[in-house]
C-alpha cells in the first residue's frame, strides 16, 4: 500500500483562472503524474478552460459542477462531496491547492478526510479581515495543510505569528513569477495585439468591493474615462454584468474596452502600458515581474510586498483616485526605476522547490501508512 501510494498521481485542485495560472508550473513539471481537478466554483469553467489550453496544460482530468452562482457554503459543500468521492476511490499521493479560495478549502478538506497530505501553495498571505468572504477559507486551509509553501519571508512570518509550526513552512517563491516570465517570452515573439494604442493606462476592475454597488463602480469608471491618458479596460464578465445591471453602459464609451482576453494577450497589454490600475491580486504580483507601477484599488492587499518595494500604491475608497492617477503619471522616472528592480516574490524557480518539498512530504507520509 505504501509503495503504491508513493507512486500515485499528485492531485492539483483549481477553480479559477488565477489558481490555474499559479498551479500551471507545478502541473507542467509533474507531467503525466499530475491529476488535475477543475472545480468551476466561480462559474469560470469556460474561461479557465481557455487558460488551460493557452498555458499548454491540455484539459483537466476531472471537471466538477462547482455550483456556480450559489453561496460559498453550497459551492464548498458540493465540491467537497465530489472531491471526497474521487480521493477515496483513487487516493493521490498528495493534494496541492493554491491560496485561500473555495477550491483550496474543498481540496484540503477532501484530502484530509481521505488521509492524503495537503500542500498549500501561496500560503501565508496577509489576512483581509473577518468580514471578507475568503477569511474562513484561509483559516480552514491553514489549519489543514501539512506543508505551507510561501512566496516571501513576510508570508512565513504571518504563519509563524498565527501559530503554524515552522517545520511545516517552506520559502519557495511564487509560481506566479514563473508563469508570467514564460508567458512574456512568447508575447515578445508573437505580438498578439497589433492594434494596441500607445501611451495608455491599463485597468482591470472585478473585485466585489468595487463592482458590488452602483456608486462605487460608477466613480471608478468615471475617473478612468477622464484621465490624461487613454485607458484600456479589460472587462471581466462579472464587471460587464454589473455595468448592465446598474445601467452604467455610457461610462464605458470613453474607454477602450477589451473582452475575453487570454493570459498572454493581457500580459502583452500590461507590458506596453505606462500604468496599471487594478483590484486583482494576480496583477499586483505580475506588475513586479513586468517592472510596472500599479495602483491597487482595494481596502487592503494580500501583497504588501509590492507596496514596500515601490511597485504598488494602495488606493483605498476614501482616497482621491483621480489624484493618485495623476501623481503616478507625473513620476516620469518611475518606469526606469522599476524596470531594474527584482520582484519580491521570487526568482522563478518556485515549482522546482515546491515539488522537492512535496516529494519529501510524501516520503514521510508513506511510513505512517505502513505503521
Amino acid at each position: 500500500m505504501a509503495g503504491r501510494q508513493s507512486e500515485a498521481p499528485i492531485a492539483a485542485v483549481t477553480g479559477t483562472r488565477a489558481e490555474t495560472i499559479r498551479l500551471a508550473p507545478i502541473i507542467r513539471r509533474l507531467r503525466g503524474r499530475a491529476r488535475v481537478f477543475h472545480t468551476g466554483t466561480l462559474g469560470e469553467s469556460g474561461l479557465s478552460g481557455r487558460f488551460f489550453a493557452a498555458l499548454g496544460l491540455g484539459t483537466p482530468d476531472v471537471v466538477l459542477n462547482g455550483a456556480p452562482g450559489r453561496s460559498p457554503s453550497d459551492q464548498i459543500g458540493t465540491g467537497l462531496i465530489d472531491l471526497g468521492a474521487q480521493f477515496l476511490e483513487s487516493p493521490p499521493a498528495a493534494v496541492i491547492v493554491f491560496g485561500q479560495t473555495p477550491s483550496a478549502s474543498m481540496g484540503a478538506q477532501a484530502a484530509r478526510y481521505a488521509g492524503v497530505p495537503v500542500v498549500q501553495v501561496g500560503a501565508g498571505m496577509a489576512a483581509q479581515g473577518r468580514d471578507q468572504p475568503d477569511e474562513t477559507t484561509r483559516l480552514v486551509v491553514r489549519a489543514l495543510a501539512d506543508l505551507h509553501c510561501v512566496s516571501t519571508p513576510e508570508n512565513a512570518e504571518n504563519l509563524r505569528i498565527a501559530g503554524v509550526d515552522p517545520a511545516r513552512i517552506r520559502l519557495t517563491g511564487s509560481t506566479g513569477v514563473e508563469s508570467t516570465r514564460l508567458a512574456l517570452s512568447t508575447v515578445v515573439r508573437d505580438r498578439l495585439i497589433p492594434d494596441a494604442p500607445s501611451g495608455y493606462a491599463l485597468a482591470t476592475i472585478a473585485h466585489p468591493e468595487n463592482i458590488g454597488d452602483a456608486a462605487t463602480l460608477a466613480r471608478i469608471l468615471r475617473v478612468l474615462g477622464q484621465g490624461a491618458l487613454p485607458t484600456v479596460l479589460v472587462l471581466h464578465p462579472r464587471t460587464a454584468e454589473a455595468v448592465t445591471r446598474f445601467g452604467l453602459e455610457d461610462l464605458l464609451t470613453p474607454l477602450q474596452v477589451r473582452r475575453n482576453l487570454g493570459y498572454r494577450a493581457f500580459l502583452e497589454l500590461a507590458a506596453r502600458a505606462r500604468l496599471l490600475i487594478t483590484d486583482s491580486d494576480g496583477v499586483q504580483e505580475e506588475a513586479t515581474v513586468l517592472g510596472k507601477p500599479v495602483l491597487v484599488l482595494r481596502r487592503n492587499t494580500r501583497y504588501p510586498e509590492a507596496i514596500t518595494t515601490g511597485f504598488a500604491v494602495l488606493v483605498t475608497p476614501g482616497m482621491d483616485l483621480r489624484l493618485e492617477v495623476a501623481l503616478a503619471l507625473a513620476d516620469v522616472d518611475g518606469a526606469a526605476r522599476l524596470a531594474g528592480r527584482a520582484s519580491p516574490f521570487g526568482d522563478g524557480r518556485a515549482s522546482e522547490r515546491i515539488l522537492r518539498h512535496t516529494a519529501a512530504l510524501i516520503g514521510e507520509h508513506c511510513p505512517r501508512l505502513r505503521g
